[in-house]
C-alpha cells in the first residue's frame, strides 16, 4: 500500500524555522510528521510520498527520511510549491509516482492504524480533501456501492494549534489499547492514561516500565509471604498496582512506535515471573497459617505455573512469526473461532477473557479482601495445570502439522521431479 502526505501550501505564511518547529513539534513525545507517517506505516502502507514546499530545509527531511526508513517504509519527497490537492494539474505532476490506489492523509492529521485500514475506496472526484481517504486513481468504484457504504466515523485529531496537540494526545493515549481489549483491561488502562501520557514525553522506556512492574510485583510477593490479613491485602493490591504497569508497557510501546519482538517476550517474561513471585509469596504466607499441607500445594501450584508458561512460550512461538510475536492472542482468537464445532475449543475461546491478567488481578485482590485467599490459592493451582495441559492439546491440534511440514520435507525431491 501506498500512502501519500501533502504538506499545503498554507504553511508558507510563516517563517521557515516556524514551519520546520510545526512539522516537528512532538506530540505524545513524537514529531507530528513522524507520527502520521509511522500511523500510516502501521497501516501496511511500505511507500509513502512525501509532497512539501521548496523552502524546507533539505538536510531536516534527509534525516527524516532515513530515521523514517529504520521502520521499514521506503519514503520519496518530491517538492511542489502551492499543492493543492483539488487541482487536478497537480495529480498529473506526480502520476509517475502514484499507485492506481493511495492513502491520502493530510500532513496535520493524527489517526489510528485502525481507522485507517478500514477507510472504503473512493475515487478522487469523491474525496474530502481535508480528511484521510482510500483513493483510486481511475472509477472503478462502482457508484452504488460508493452511495450505499457508511463512510466511518471521521477519527482523528487535526492538529492546528497548542490546544489541538493536547487534544491529539489525548487522543493517541486514549486509543493506544488494543482492538481485543475486555472492558476490565479498558477500564485499567483508563486510569493508566494520566501516568502514560507523562511518560510518553520522557525518556523512560516500555522495558523500564516493565522492570519496575517487576519491582513492585516482588513487593507484593513479599507482603503476602509475611501472612495475616492485612498483609496479604497489601499484597493484593500492589499486585493490582504492578498489573497497572503491565498495561503501561504496552500502551507507551504503541504511542512511542517502540514495539519490538524483543519487548513482547520480555513482557511476557515479566507476566511469568510476577506469577511465580506471586504464588511464591502466597505459599509461603499461608504456610504460616495451614502448615505443611499449604507448602506442598505450592509447589503443586509453582510446577503448574512453569509447565503453564513453558507450553505457552512454545505456543507462542509456533503461532506467530518471529518478528511478530504480539500477533499471538488474536491468532489464538482466530483459531478457537474456527474451530468452534470442537467443544473444547468452544469453550476456551469463551472462558479465555476471564483468564487474562487484566481480570486476574481483581479476583486476587477481592478474594484476598474477603479472606477466601485459600480458596484461590485452590483454584490457581487447577487452574495452572489445566492451563499447560490445555495448551499441549491446542499446540497438536492446530500447530503440530504445520512444525513437522517445516522441520522435514514432505515429499521426496526426485519423485516430484518425476
Amino acid at each position: 500500500m501506498q500512502a501519500v502526505i501533502a504538506i499545503p501550501a498554507f504553511t508558507a505564511r510563516i517563517d521557515k524555522q516556524r514551519a520546520a518547529e510545526l512539522l516537528m513539534h512532538p506530540v505524545a513525545g513524537v514529531p507530528l510528521l513522524k507520527r502520521i507517517v509511522l500511523t500510516a506505516n502501521r497501516a501496511s502502507a511500505t511507500e509513502i510520498v512525501l509532497i512539501c514546499p521548496e523552502y524546507l530545509n533539505q538536510a531536516l527531511l534527509k534525516n527524516f527520511s532515513e530515521e523514517v526508513f529504520q521502520y521499514g517504509s521506503r519514503i520519496s519527497v518530491t517538492q511542489l510549491e502551492n499543492f493543492d490537492p483539488r487541482d487536478s494539474s497537480n495529480w498529473a505532476k506526480l502520476d509517475a509516482y502514484l499507485n492506481d490506489q493511495f492513502l491520502w492523509i493530510p500532513w496535520n492529521w493524527v489517526t489510528t492504524k485502525q481507522f485507517l485500514t478500514n477507510l472504503p475506496l473512493l475515487t478522487m472526484a469523491s474525496v474530502d480533501w481535508a480528511k484521510p481517504a482510500h483513493i483510486s486513481m481511475h472509477d472503478i468504484v462502482h457508484v452504488h456501492s460508493v452511495s450505499t457504504t457508511p463512510l466511518p466515523q471521521t477519527d482523528g485529531v487535526r492538529v492546528i494549534s497548542p490546544k489541538s496537540i493536547a487534544s491529539a494526545e489525548g487522543f493517541v493515549v486514549a486509543h493506544s489499547g488494543k482492538v481485543l481489549d475486555g472492558i476490565h483491561t479498558s477500564f485499567n488502562r483508563r486510569l493508566c492514561r494520566p501516568f502514560v501520557r507523562l511518560l510518553s514525553h520522557t525518556s523512560v522506556t516500555p522495558n523500564a516500565v516493565t522492570f519496575g512492574g517487576v519491582i513492585v510485583s516482588i513487593v507484593s510477593a513479599v507482603a503476602f509471604a509475611h501472612g495475616g490479613y492485612l498483609y496479604s491485602v497489601l499484597g493484593g493490591l500492589l499486585f493490582y498496582i504492578a498489573g497497572l504497569f503491565d498495561e503501561m508497557d504496552g500502551m507507551l510501546a504503541r504511542i512511542k512506535f517502540a514495539e519490538s519482538p524483543r519487548g513482547t517476550w520480555l513482557e511476557g517474561l515479566a507476566d511469568g515471573l510476577s506469577y511465580l513471585l506471586l504464588f511464591g509469596g502466597i505459599a509461603i504466607g499461608l504456610s504460616h497459617r495451614y502448615g505443611r499441607p499449604a507448602f506442598l500445594m505450592g509447589i503443586l501450584l509453582l510446577i503448574g505455573a512453569v509447565l503453564a508458561l513453558s507450553a505457552t512460550s512454545l505456543q507462542r512461538r509456533r503461532a506467530t512469526t518471529a518478528d511478530r510475536p504480539h500477533e499471538y492472542l488474536g491468532r489464538m482468537y482466530q483459531l478457537l473461532d474456527q474451530d468452534s464445532g470442537n467443544w473444547i475449543s468452544r469453550i476456551v475461546r469463551h472462558l479465555q477473557a476471564f483468564v487474562r491478567r487484566g481480570i486476574l488481578v481483581y479476583y486476587i485482590f477481592i478474594f484476598t479482601l474477603i479472606g477466601a485467599l485459600p480458596l484461590i490459592f485452590v483454584l490457581a493451582t487447577l487452574g495452572a495445570h489445566l492451563t499447560w495441559i490445555l495448551t499441549l492439546y491446542f499446540n497438536r491440534r492446530f500447530f503440530a502439522q504445520s512444525f513437522y511440514t517445516r522441520a522435514t520435507p514432505t515429499t521426496n525431491p526426485i519423485k516430484e521431479i518425476l
